[in-house]
This record gives structure tokens, C-alpha cells and sequence, in this order.
């Protein structure tokens, strides 16, 4: 389901997510900074879901989207580009990353993240850091971001690297 090709090579992958509302929030973003958006199945809702398209709006004739029925599959497709997954569990720093062109954000579902054999394949695993409050341990009280905020967040980064 290929729309408007997009002007950048960036592109954003979601491994097999879950909520249509985020999905639909992630490819507003998308069409909004011109990057492409890779859907990896199997999905947690329908295309036609009504909340995905609510989410979307009307932005969707402007998202250079492709759907992949297997995590294989999407690999094939674009082994000539680097793969940056993203986890709270991350080597890397956000901020220290130098982007690529023709990169590609890779983001997991939002109950258990990004599977170990997918994580092993990337070719960085970043973290955005979060100093928020301290809960009474001393550690951090917010444990992860919502996918779509997070999905936000690197698209700006990378794009204005």
C-alpha cells in the first residue's frame, strides 16, 4: 500500500504493533517529516481499523507506507540500510547518534519491545533517555514512553541530525 513516495530515505519500522490509535499517531508523524513507515505483521488490528484512521486523520494519502507480512520479509527488502533499534534497554544514547540518510528506525511492540533475535540483527540499539522523578528506590519512576511519543521524538532527532 504504497501512497506519496516520501522526499527523505528515512524510513520508520514498527514491529508487529499492537494499538491502531498509536500506529495512526506514528504515520501522522511520518507524513508530517516525510518519512516512510514500515508496518511488520502480524499487526494487533486491522488497516481498515476505525481508530487507526481516526488517529491518522486525513493525512494518510501523504505517507509512503509498506506493509511486510514477516519480519524476514521487511529485512530483505531493505538490507542495503542500517537498521537503529530502539529500546529502553539501549547501548546507545539518543543524542550520540549520528544518522544516516537512508537509516531506518526500528521500534517494537509496545508490550514486550523488540524480540532478542531482532534486537541481535540491528546494527545499534538506542535508548532516549529519561531522568524523570525518582521513585522511593532511588530509580527511575517512569519505566518506558508511549511508542508514538517515542517514535516522535527519534524521527526529530534523526532528521535534524
Amino acid at each position: 500500500m504504497n501512497k506519496t513516495p516520501a522526499t527523505s530515505q528515512l524510513r520508520l519500522a514498527l514491529y508487529e504493533p499492537r494499538i491502531p490509535q498509536n500506529t495512526g499517531n506514528i504515520a501522522r508523524t511520518c507524513a508530517a517529516f516525510q518519512i516512510s513507515l514500515d508496518l511488520i505483521e502480524p499487526l494487533g488490528f486491522t488497516i481498515n481499523d476505525k481508530y487507526l484512521k481516526r488517529a491518522g486523520l486525513d493525512y494518510w494519502k501523504y505517507l509512503d507506507q509498506t506493509i511486510h507480512s514477516s519480519f524476514n520479509t521487511f529485512k530483505e527488502t531493505v538490507n542495503q540500510s542500517r537498521l537503529i533499534g530502539f529500546s529502553k534497554n539501549g547501548t546507545y544514547n539518543l543524542q550520540d547518534i549520528s544518522f544516516l540518510g537512508n537509516d531506518i528506525l526500528l521500534f517494537g511492540r509496545e508490550d514486550i519491545g523488540l524480540p532478542s533475535n531482532v534486537r541481535n540483527i540491528c546494527d545499534l540499539m538506542v535508548k532516549i533517555p529519561m531522568p524523570g522523578i525518582a521513585d522511593e528506590n532511588g530509580s527511575n519512576g517512569v519505566r518506558s514512553l508511549n511508542l508514538s511519543v517515542a517514535c516522535g521524538i527519534a524521527a526529530y532527532a534523526a532528521i535534524n541530525h
